[in-house]
């Protein structure tokens, strides 16, 4: 096979270099968009009488073909083709003759594999969007059975103020709730034409980029050709969604491990979702967080690639750029891997309240209450918690809880202290206190529980 841009060498190209030098291996990927694309092309160019209508047909007739044939693996492509659009085109020549020759006209692979690139950045966050959106209502559904089951609220890992389940879950929904608002926001700097640009000036024929645009349902054109062809700024930004998205699977999932262990034993997982050991029949692995955990930092190699990549390069269009491709195409498919199983194992998942609750008596989770309380009995805030730290320090010496201690015990702390300046120390009764807007009380998880489901349908479901 003869390179399409052979005309300026005498000499074939190295079998080595075709090697190293071809995408198509990976970028194969972009085939329909690449294929979609060329069909918006060959419509404007008739429009635009740079080809005739006949010849345009011919040519969008052919290329639905192809995809088709693509599709059903009929036809394969090797390194000689180097990349998915010299590829397309080089059947459009090998069975249209001339009329395939027209294809390329106003038009370079510099725009063309920019215009591949954002069509499938566009549709792979939208579907993103719908995985996420899935995962927001397991979290919902969960939070609401849970809403009023309590557990220990943790700082520093240690046990710091009773809290609920359903508050808990609920703010990983705000995690989640915020990656779908970067996504969408990413999207419309996506959503930008570049087809028109060219290698980077733009070109001498008389094209109609507005059209084009409309035909692929972009909402706009790219205004600097230059700027066009060489902007990976839509991918950086899509990798760095994804990388804080993996940052809030990795965080829950680092919990969803430790709360599987004996040592918490909160959670039961689904067999279903768990693994076991090769040599020990006794155990139940929680590797799907596991690997998510794992996986997130390869997504975050895959955004440190490609800053790595643009750093350094000038205006306009380098070979460099064809690095961004594995980065992107596999840090979507890991990311949409990690949302969809996650929610599964979720949804799939049991709190064990029982046991939870047998943790509720470790750490003096009322502590706060009693500060608090002295406040509003006039007590300055740094006295208050002086008080506590001395009623803890107390406890811990006798081995008791602080709902135990006896107004002997109070005077032998501290003079000031009495039983009429507590509250009531349940743990229920702090939970319930605390109703103010973000707070955990049922009452208040049950609002950001509706406003959750607000926002929620408010973008499509």
């Amino acid at each position: 096979m003869t390179n399409l841009w052979a005309g300026r060498f005498d000499k074939k190209i190295d079998k080595l270099l075709e090697e190293f030098n071809a995408s198509i291996n990976f970028d194969i990927e972009l085939y329909k968009y690449d294929i979609e694309g060329s069909i918006a092309h060959a419509t404007m160019l008739a429009e635009q009488g740079l080809i005739t209508k006949d010849e345009s047909k011919q040519l969008i007739e052919k290329l639905k073909d192809i995809k088709e044939r693509i599709a059903k693996g009929e036809i394969k492509f090797t390194t000689e083709n180097e990349d998915i659009h010299m590829a397309v085109e080089s059947v459009l020549i090998k069975e249209l003759g001339d009329v395939g020759r027209k294809i390329h006209t106003a038009r370079s692979r510099n725009d063309q594999v920019i215009l591949d690139t954002r069509m499938y950045t566009k549709e792979q966050i939208m579907i993103i969007k719908n995985l996420l959106m899935e995962l927001e209502n397991v979290i919902l559904k969960k939070a609401e059975e849970t809403k009023e089951l309590l557990m220990p609220g943790f700082t520093h890992l240690q046990h710091a103020q009773p809290v609920t389940i359903g508050f808990h879950l609920m703010a990983y929904f705000q995690m989640f709730k915020r990656d779908i608002e970067r996504f969408m926001d990413s999207y419309k700097r996506t959503d930008v034409c570049p087809l028109g640009a060219c290698a980077l000036a733009g070109t001498t024929l008389p094209i109609n980029r507005k059209r084009t645009a409309e035909l692929l349902n972009f909402q706009s054109v790219s205004e600097n050709a230059m700027d066009t062809v060489s902007d990976r700024d839509f991918v950086m930004e899509f990798l760095s969604c994804a990388s804080i998205c993996m940052s809030h699977l990795s965080r829950f999932s680092d919990e969803f491990i430790l709360w599987n262990s004996q040592e918490f034993g909160f959670v039961d997982i689904d067999d279903a979702y768990c693994t076991g050991s090769s040599i020990m029949p006794q155990k139940k692995n929680p590797d799907i967080p596991e690997l998510i955990r794992g996986k997130t930092g390869r997504v975050y190699g895959s955004l440190i690639t490609l800053l790595t990549v643009v750093k350094g390069l000038p205006l306009a269009f380098n070979k460099d750029f064809q690095e961004d491709k594995e980065a992107l195409f596999d840090t979507v498919k890991t990311l949409k891997n990690c949302i969809l199983i996650f929610s599964k194992m979720l949804e799939n998942t049991t709190f064990k309240h029982e046991k939870i609750m047998s943790h509720m008596t470790k750490g003096f989770l009322n502590a706060t209450d009693i500060a608090e309380n002295f406040v509003l009995q006039g007590i300055p805030f740094r006295k208050a918690h002086e008080l506590v730290g001395k009623m803890v320090k107390y406890c811990e010496q006798k081995d008791f809880q602080l709902e135990q201690l006896s107004e002997q015990d109070l005077k032998v702390i501290d003079p000031l202290l009495s039983k009429a300046l507590l509250p009531d120390l349940t743990l229920e009764h702090g939970v319930m206190r605390r109703n103010i807007i973000g707070g955990t009380a049922p009452e208040e998880v049950a609002r950001q529980i509706k406003v959750g489901r607000e926002f929620l349908n408010s973008i499509g479901i």
